[in-house]
């Protein structure tokens, strides 16, 4: 039973177990000023009393009739509520091989009997201390973790605003794409997903950063914004000088990206942003730009974004023509499967193909208010 009843919370729980209630007494009577205790014979009735109370420490002998010291701690180090709790063994086995076997069964401690109080509770009160600190310790890198977690998560919400709000002002000055970022995050989530489940370029995606990529190829157009309202909002198809200028856009997006990275020192945000804004109007035939580049020499994302880009491109009214039925624009993105486009992510695209044309329909019944939807 237990010796006295609990003044304060402050007072630790100390569990005696010795079948010889002379044992009992003595190191009952030696801990009662100092802690709250509890004297059992058994270690039977050690489990029954852990069902209610969790100690601070228990004391343990070894030779006791049914369950032995040894077989008690060996069952509460295989319980993981009741584990970590120390464990000293008091005994009167005083040979090294039992001292041995005792502390390997994961005891912290090995008192010999006859003890001297001030022994008994020199060690019980190291022992705590121990115990104590440790407590602390876990709970502080518990809560440092969080903290950091937090702080982290912060942070990557903050990247994630300023992207969108940097996409916004991309498609608020170029009005004739309503949606359009919208809609091509939406399909590359789509090729994204596929690739993954069919291990397509699993090695190369294994390596990304996921948590940013489909964010990030809000910044593909970027570049953009530098360009002005006359060639940008031309309600007409542009001359071949406009164009020139127009697919300035690329490296304009690349260089704003990279001064993001010098002023921040963050590479990792926009790793993908800027090989989205880099190179998604090259071709898998070389014949794309800004630098001409041919099959996997154009970065991965490059690939992925032109599919989308192109594809969104085609169903999309322009001022100088009108949306293309869906099916005519997925037999165009098929047939430039080896000569515009990566003939793996065709495969894919094709697999895909009615999920992309459910986006566009859902974009074109839902029109200005249509927001990119992670699945």
């Amino acid at each position: 039973m237990m010796e006295q009843n609990r003044l304060t919370p402050a007072r630790q729980i100390i569990v005696i177990v010795d079948d010889n209630v002379t044992n009992l007494n003595v190191a009952r009577n030696i801990l009662r000023e100092h802690y709250d205790t509890y004297a059992l014979t058994s270690g039977t009735i050690l489990f029954n009393l852990l069902e209610k109370i969790t100690p601070d420490l228990i004391l343990l002998d070894i030779e006791m009739p049914g369950v032995t010291g040894y077989e008690t701690i060996k069952k509460l180090k295989s319980d993981k509520r009741l584990s970590g709790i120390p464990v000293i063994f008091v005994t009167s086995r005083y040979d090294e091989k039992s001292e041995l076997e005792g502390l390997s069964l994961g005891a912290i401690d090995y008192i010999t009997k006859p003890f001297p109080p001030a022994l008994l509770l020199r060690r019980i009160k190291n022992h705590l201390l121990i115990a104590t600190q440790e407590k602390e310790l876990k709970s502080f890198n518990i809560n440092l973790v969080h903290n950091v977690n937090q702080k982290a998560k912060q942070v990557i919400q903050m990247q994630f605003a300023i992207l969108n709000v940097v996409a916004e002002l991309v498609e608020f000055r170029d009005r004739k794409t309503g949606g359009h970022i919208a809609r091509t995050q939406q399909y590359l989530d789509i090729l994204v997903k596929k690739m993954l489940k069919d291990g397509i370029y699993l090695e190369e995606l294994s390596s990304w950063d996921l948590t940013f990529l489909i964010p990030s190829a809000q910044l593909h157009d970027v570049g953009k914004i530098t360009i002005s309202d006359t060639i940008l909002n031309k309600p007409s198809k542009l001359t071949p000088e406009e164009f020139e200028i127009m697919k300035t856009h690329v490296a304009r997006g690349v260089a704003a990206i990279e001064r993001i990275e010098h002023e921040t020192h963050e590479d990792s945000f926009l790793y993908h942003a800027k090989r989205f804004a880099g190179y998604h109007h090259e071709k898998w035939d070389g014949t794309g730009y800004p630098n001409g580049l041919a099959g996997e020499d154009i970065p991965l994302q490059g690939r992925l974004m032109a599919i989308a880009d192109v594809y969104d491109a085609l169903i999309s009214s322009r001022p100088y023509k009108e949306e293309m039925p869906l099916d005519v624009a997925k037999s165009i993105i098929l047939n430039g499967k080896g000569k515009h486009f990566d003939p793996m992510l065709i495969d894919v695209f094709c697999d895909v193909a009615d999920d992309f044309e459910e986006v566009a329909t859902v974009s074109r019944n839902q029109g200005d208010s249509f927001i990119f939807k992670w699945s």
